[in-house]
């Protein structure tokens, strides 16, 4: 049995039974609501971003300085508290904040709004909202925008670390960036070399690569990369050192990483790679891999088209022609064949086939 007498504030009992009447809402059953629950989401590096909300119509009302008072805080949407979740510790326009879920509130004035991220995350909009629970505030500029009927957060301008947090709505945005130090991505890194991923030689590969394509953390990665070797010694972990040697101006123990990696590596490994340096407009390097492709592997079809490379970088375009038909019958994939006939048609117009 329910209590027989509730007692609320006057004030809250009358919100409410306002709210009760004017939407049809309940306080016991989930029902639809006027406006929506919604969610954005942004991963940037490895910290998620969450952004949880309900989405007030314009429905004809003038929103900003009347349904939204100019100067007082306002929960940055509707119905229970807007909340943005980070998953690891990030910067709001330049200034730190820790890992957590975070009430979103806002103060708007016609020049410049102030984005609070409170501790109080569970609340009911903004009526209890306390500045004693602020974790941060922020300053932002508001923008004119495109007219949007209900209130939306989008995340713009996504980067490698950063993003913009937008929240828009009537004719107006309201933007803040939020940005991840590249050391809480490589903590998360590190962190999950602690699970099953420490035992394969992918895993640490991966991280290593990972480090040479943003080029920072690279001492560390270079570690990373000896540890993938020791568990497995591949072509792939041995080319992700050359790189890192490179990057660290250690241009003599790239070269062997870069040799052990060509000693090891199968025939598509090695033309890929030497097909990659031959895009970068370096064909001469690329001539010399085919060269070496040709040598290691002379009765693969993939010998055979490496071999049709180097003829024809000689002008000798009848031998790379025999080469392309000594490749139809050296067990090419079907799938290969109709770029095989691309290369043959190209040798037979006598074009250079290593410019591109």
């Amino acid at each position: 049995m329910f209590a027989s007498k509730v007692r609320l504030p006057l004030s809250l009992g009358i919100l409410l039974a306002g709210a009760v009447a004017a939407h049809a809402q309940s306080f016991v059953m989930s029902l639809p609501r006027p406006s929506q629950r919604a969610v954005a989401m942004q991963r940037i590096g490895l910290t998620d971003i969450t952004v949880t909300y309900h989405r007030p119509l314009v429905g004809g009302r003038k929103v900003w300085g009347a349904l939204v008072p100019s100067g007082q805080v306002w929960r940055a949407g509707a119905n229970e508290n807007t909340t943005i979740e980070f998953t690891s510790p990030v910067s709001i326009e330049g200034q730190a904040l820790p890992k957590g879920i975070y009430g979103l509130h806002t103060i708007p004035t016609a020049d410049s709004w102030t984005i609070i991220f409170s501790k109080m995350a569970s609340a009911w909009g903004s009526f209890t909202y306390d500045q004693k629970e602020d974790a941060l505030r922020v300053t932002v500029k508001p923008q004119p925008a495109e007219f949007h009927e209900a209130l939306a957060y989008d995340f713009d301008d996504v980067t490698a670390d950063s993003a913009v947090v937008t929240l828009r709505w009537e004719k107006l945005a309201v933007p803040f960036r939020v940005t991840v130090d590249k050391e809480v991505t490589f903590d998360t890194i590190r962190r999950q070399f602690r699970d099953l991923s420490q035992y394969t030689w992918q895993s640490w590969n991966d991280a290593a690569g990972y480090c040479l394509s943003v080029n920072a953390n690279l001492d560390e990665a270079l570690r990373w990369s000896d540890r993938s070797i020791q568990m497995e010694d591949r072509f792939d972990n041995e080319m992700t050192k050359a790189g890192l040697l490179t990057a660290l101006n250690r241009d003599a123990d790239a070269a062997k990483s870069r040799a052990r990696a060509f000693e090891i590596g199968n025939p598509a490994q090695l033309y890929s790679y030497f097909r990659g340096l031959q895009s970068q407009k370096k064909k001469q390097e690329a001539i010399d891999g085919y060269k070496l492709v040709a040598k290691r592997f002379p009765d693969h079809w993939i010998g055979h088209i490496a071999k049709a490379r180097v003829y024809a970088s000689e002008d000798n375009f009848e031998k790379a022609l025999q080469e392309i038909e000594a490749a139809k019958t050296a067990g090419i994939p079907d799938a290969t064949k109709p770029s095989l006939e691309v290369l043959k048609k190209r040798l037979e117009n006598k074009e250079d086939v290593n410019t591109r």
